[in-house]
């Protein structure tokens, strides 16, 4: 009973503490900050999906892991505190994202509007009821999208976003301003594995689908409508509104039509909130019950003794760049932090679309061949969205650990750099009009030299023989998994040929002082082995987004 009652105090207490205050602390500065004081104009995901699910890491990691490493909790790896650590995360985040859908819909004020000239005069709210307005059909807007979607890019998702112009009267048509727009957003998947050809199409096809529908659909038929907020579909919408020749684009509201009766707007949203709550606790007090304390870890913890091997900074020692291993967390970085821009300027998260990244620098032969040679640089540190950038960071941290202590800080940037270049080459000359971005074409280059160190016996031999049989495989896989579509293979090969043949070059002059890297070596592998010893096969995919010549939207 004793042990017990010590791990509701030290561990279960804390992360009740956790879970409500991360739960009721966000979603407060959230209704005050951004719903009612509107102070940070950031996109919806951002607010009510990527900020809670972030968030509850910080006070577990900092908080909770401590006291979680007082239980005896072991398997073959040493992962089981860890997994404690991502489950407490979890039955923290998902509630508090639940939480964040039902502020948005309750704090939503329905306003009622005799004409859409009203809804400039009045306080902003989510949802407007209108009692005489036009839709001007013959007005439209239409602006197409398509990204990739799947973990290797196999999925090509078709929307087409169609705006009409809101009037008050149908004698409004002679105005060049337009106050609203009523939007509408039609969507369609298919395999991103098809040729340019016949994804022309099935665009075509989807086309010619959507104005069926939109011929036949009475839009007047509605209960009320939503003003929807900064997200990447008002984005896309305002595109689309841009592409309308008759009225002016001064106004940047879009109303969705919503068919159901205002009270009903929350759900169950609530009542969700708190039995997920409840079930995250329950399930968090049943892993507790198990394991017992480590009686000497428990005698420091209360004795208040820190345990220098716990600290954070050890935890993320392998983003902390130092002697030997200056380069590769220095080019995470610089991925990371475009990233990071990207995101807040508006573009998404998960994905970004093709036009955004052309902007943002984007390889694409028409383009690079008009004289825009930085795109073959700048699409080495672009990424098509979150996982893409998340994958091939993991690869560039797997090998970096290894080959740039060897090679040198210098070496190691300029091999990056030059088989990037290599492969945004390649990527250029096989592609016609395909845009091509990530670093995985480096990342290859840089395994390209692994593995010519690898077999010049630079390494020390029972190092050799751990890697290179798992290296040759990984690097095998992602290409035979290229040629099933939607990856940029002939980047990938570019930079892998190139990355071989500047490790046989350099492999004598390493040779000559081998005999350093045993001692090296150790080092580097004891430092390593909280990762895993090979690099997951989908972690090098390089984005590339097919975008079919007919698609000029």
């Amino acid at each position: 009973m004793k042990q017990i009652s010590d791990k509701l105090k030290l561990i279960y207490v804390p992360f009740l503490l956790i879970a409500l205050g991360v739960a009721g602390g966000y979603t407060f500065l959230h209704w005050l900050l951004q719903i009612r004081m509107h102070l940070f104009p950031l996109r919806e995901d951002v607010v009510n999906l990527w900020i809670p699910l972030a968030l509850p890491w910080i006070p577990v990691l900092v908080w909770l892991r401590p006291r979680i490493r007082l239980l005896e909790l072991k398997d073959k790896r040493g992962n089981l505190p860890s997994l404690y650590v991502i489950i407490a995360s979890i039955a923290i985040a998902i509630p508090t994202l639940i939480l964040q859908a039902y502020l948005e819909t309750a704090c939503g004020k329905l306003t009622s509007l005799d004409n859409i000239h009203q809804v400039g005069r009045v306080e902003p709210t989510r949802y407007y009821t209108l009692k005489d307005f036009y839709l001007d059909r013959a007005a439209i807007g239409v602006k197409s999208n398509f990204e990739t979607i799947g973990r290797q890019n196999e999925t090509l998702d078709m929307s087409l976003f169609v705006v009409i112009p809101v009037l008050s009267s149908q004698g409004d048509k002679q105005n060049p301003g337009c106050d609203a727009w009523y939007g509408i957003k039609y969507n369609k998947q298919i395999s991103n594995r098809l040729d340019v050809k016949e994804k022309e199409k099935k665009f075509r096809e989807f086309a010619a689908e959507c104005q069926a529908e939109f011929e036949k659909t009475d839009f007047t038929r509605f209960i009320y409508l939503e003003n929807i907020p900064n997200s990447e579909d008002h984005a896309r919408y305002l595109e689309a509104v841009k592409e309308n020749k008759k009225y002016a684009a001064s106004s940047s509201i879009i109303l969705l039509p919503v068919n159901e009766p205002f009270e009903v707007r929350n759900g169950n949203k609530l009542a969700w909130f708190l039995g997920v709550l409840a079930a995250g606790a329950f399930i968090w007090l049943l892993m507790l019950l198990f394991p017992s304390f480590n009686e000497a870890a428990l005698e420091k913890f209360r004795n208040g003794t820190p345990d220098h091997g716990e600290k954070i900074t050890e935890s993320i020692c392998f983003l902390v760049p130092r002697e030997g291993f200056f380069i590769t967390p220095l080019i995470m970085y610089i991925n990371i932090l475009l990233f990071a821009a990207m995101v807040f300027s508006g573009m998404g998260f998960l994905s970004f679309s093709a036009p955004d990244l052309l902007k943002w620098g984007a390889n694409c032969r028409p383009l690079t061949l008009d004289g825009e040679w930085w795109r073959l640089l700048t699409s080495t540190f672009l990424h098509g969205g979150f996982m893409h950038l998340f994958a091939n960071m993991y690869g560039l941290l797997f090998v970096g650990i290894f080959l740039e202590p060897v090679l040198g800080k210098w070496k190691y940037a300029a091999g990056y750099l030059v088989t990037g270049l290599v492969a945004s080459a390649a990527s250029l000359w096989w592609h016609e009009n395909t845009l091509s971005v990530g670093a995985s074409g480096a990342i290859f280059g840089l395994y390209g030299i692994f593995l010519a160190l690898l077999l010049t016996k630079v390494f020390p031999r029972d190092f050799s023989k751990a890697f290179l049989v798992g290296t040759l495989i990984f690097i095998g896989y992602n290409l035979l998994s290229g040629l099933t579509g939607g990856i940029d293979n002939a980047a990938h090969t570019g930079g892998l040929a190139s990355g071989f043949i500047i490790g046989m070059i350099l492999s004598p002059g390493l040779k000559q002082h081998a005999k350093e890297y045993g001692p090296l070596m150790e080092r580097v592998m004891e430092e390593a082995a909280g990762m895993d010893s090979q690099p997951t096969a989908e972690n090098q995919n390089r984005q590339r987004q097919d975008a079919p010549s007919g698609f000029n939207n």
